[in-house]
């Protein structure tokens, strides 16, 4: 509720009435009671507000305009064409994408919730340990990412944008590079990409 509450009966409407907080002297006054009663007209609004707050911050409650507020909080920028209840979920979603930022796991969450369909993270990076000093460093080099998505309709993929998107959420030094392909990953037998 932001703006002027139009039709209030003070006291008996406003959230917060002022005139019954006044000393009893002036709870009899007619002149005081108009006064705080135009303050409460005034007020009523911040009071809903400050009352319901939580639905404010909540961007699956808030208001369209709030969503894209918070979305400047957690560093979300929306593409135009995305609909209400998907920048909602972008937003509430997006602190625990931070989380795994720069991972395979992140980066994929990351595209699934901007580009309807399967999607295929393959990267050249390793981690292991050994005893034995002077053993061979896992993975390849140079370090390649892979990210191939696979959409019913490839044409109303942004590519683009989705190639921003990886961009921003892997690893600075990793070259990456990305596939938008027709159909479902379940009629697709995954192959690594070429080295090189």
């Amino acid at each position: 509720m932001r703006g002027t509450l139009d039709g209030l009966d003070p006291p008996l409407d406003t959230p917060h009435p002022m005139g019954i907080q006044l000393p009893a002297l002036y709870q009899d006054d007619g002149m005081a009671q108009q006064v705080v009663g135009a303050l409460d007209e005034v007020l009523a609004p911040v009071f809903c507000t400050l009352d319901s707050l939580q639905c404010y911050i909540d961007p699956l409650m808030a208001p369209a305009d709030f969503v894209e507020w918070l979305a400047g909080w957690v560093g979300v920028e929306f593409d135009d064409a995305w609909p209400l209840e998907r920048r909602r979920e972008i937003v509430a979603r997006a602190v625990a994408l931070h989380r795994r930022r720069g991972t395979a796991a992140g980066i994929r969450d990351a595209v699934r919730l901007v580009v309807e369909g399967d999607v295929e993270i393959f990267e050249t990076g390793a981690a292991a340990w050994s005893e034995t000093p002077g053993g061979r460093l896992p993975g390849q080099n140079p370090p390649q990412l892979l990210v191939r998505v696979h959409t019913p309709d490839p044409t109303a993929v942004d590519q683009r944008r989705l190639d921003a998107l990886v961009a921003a959420t892997k690893p600075a030094h990793v070259p990456h590079q990305v596939e938008v392909v027709a159909g479902s990953l379940s009629a697709v037998e995954p192959e690594p990409p070429a080295d090189g």
